[in-house]
């Protein structure tokens, strides 16, 4: 199974003996990258609370005082993933570029790297195979994942693309389309396990944003 982090380090107690805040929300931390390992693993019908909680030495009945069930113990290990994939708001001012290809690349660069970490591909992996039963682990995936990435390629083309063109006419549509063509091939073949290196990746991307910038009009 993969193993997402290292046990939380033992930290300072209280004197009552009690865990501290620190101890207790790393402890959550650890049960919730175990618990998206195992879903994974297992698949969401063959997991159990109790197999989970062992990995992790802590009872199961610990683990109900956190998660009323599976399902909340599963949307929140999600949840996490989500959020520690994200590409941060500032990081995506940083590579705002004069060069619209420029701008372009550099963001579909960031948004692999982010995904391409075995946490990265481990989400995607469960979004794909459980969506159907969690759809909103897909609409929270796209909306504080995909979707800061569409609205900042949507604003670079409004920005640098001529006004007649398609790009900047049906600037969301053009961002949405960019994603599926630029970051979408990639991540799909790295999630059904065909490696790529950073090199080949490199020249996918560049290839694909040439592609897009003229296609869209916007070269």
């Amino acid at each position: 199974m993969l193993q997402l982090t290292t046990p939380a380090p033992d930290l300072p107690r209280s004197g009552s003996g009690r865990p501290t805040r620190e101890q207790a929300q790393a402890r959550v931390a650890e049960l919730l990258d175990a618990a998206l390992a195992h879903f994974l693993d297992k698949g969401y019908e063959l997991a159990t609370i109790e197999a989970i909680a062992a990995s992790v030495n802590m009872t199961k009945r610990t683990v109900y005082v956190k998660f009323a069930d599976k399902s909340a113990l599963f949307i929140a290990a999600v949840s996490r993933a989500i959020e520690r994939v994200m590409v941060p708001d500032a990081s995506l001012a940083a590579i705002d570029r004069s060069d619209l290809e420029a701008s372009l690349v550099a963001v579909a660069k960031l948004r692999l790297r982010h995904l391409m970490t075995d946490e990265g591909l481990m989400l995607q992996r469960i979004i794909n195979t459980e969506s159907y039963r969690f759809p909103q682990i897909m609409t929270e995936s796209f909306e504080r994942g995909a979707g800061p990435i569409i609205d900042f390629v949507a604003q670079q083309l409004l920005q640098h693309s001529p006004p007649h063109s398609a790009a900047h006419n049906r600037s969301d549509l053009a961002a949405s389309a960019f994603m599926s063509m630029v970051i979408g091939g990639p991540v799909r073949m790295l999630v059904t396990g065909m490696p790529l290196s950073a090199s080949e990746i490199d020249d996918r991307i560049a290839f694909s944003v040439r592609l897009f910038v003229e296609g869209a009009g916007a070269a």
